[in-house]
C-alpha cells in the first residue's frame, strides 16, 4: 500500500465539473493498493495517518496531528501510485491491485479513518477525477506498507 499525504489548506475533487468531495484544512490522501494488501494493511495505514504529527504547534515545530487541528481527510482512490517505470517509458501497472478487492479495501480504509473519528470526503473509485489543492508548507509525505 502506498499512501501520499499532503498537507491542505483546502481540496477538492470534481467529476465533470461537479465537486464530489471538498474539505477544508487537513489532509488529501492519495491511496494505492498492490496485490497482496489485506485488510490488516489499511488498518495500519489509517492508525498511522490518524497520529501523524505534521501540523505546527504555535512553536513552529510540527507537533501536531490532524485530531488536534480538527482537520478533515479526502481520499482519493490513485492506482498509479503503483507505476514500474524500472524498464522502458511506458510505466507498467502490475503490481497494483485490481477491482472489485481494491475498491472494497479502499473503502475500508476509507471507513477505518471516520473510526478513527475523521471526516473523510472521498472520490468516486475508478473514475476520471479533477483534483484541486492547496499544498500546506509544502508539506508531502509517501507513505509505503
Amino acid at each position: 500500500m502506498r499512501v501520499v499525504i499532503q498537507r491542505v489548506n483546502h481540496a477538492k475533487v470534481d467529476i465533470d465539473n461537479k465537486t464530489i468531495g471538498k474539505i477544508g484544512r487537513g489532509f488529501l490522501l492519495l491511496v494505492g493498493l498492490k496485490d497482496g494488501d489485506e485488510l490488516a494493511t489499511v488498518k495500519k495505514a489509517a492508525d498511522k495517518i490518524s497520529k501523524m504529527r505534521i501540523f505546527e504547534d504555535e512553536e513552529g515545530k510540527t507537533n501536531l496531528s490532524l485530531k488536534d487541528v480538527n482537520g478533515e481527510i479526502l481520499s482519493v482512490s490513485q492506482f498509479t501510485l503503483l507505476a514500474n517505470t524500472k524498464k522502458g517509458n511506458r510505466p507498467s501497472f502490475v503490481e497494483a491491485m485490481r477491482p472489485p478487492k481494491s475498491k472494497q479495501l479502499w473503502e475500508d480504509f476509507n471507513q477505518e479513518l471516520e473510526d478513527h473519528g475523521f471526516h473523510v470526503e472521498t472520490g468516486e473509485f475508478g473514475a476520471d477525477m479533477q483534483v484541486s489543492l492547496e499544498n500546506d508548507g509544502p508539506f508531502t509525505i509517501v507513505l509505503d506498507l
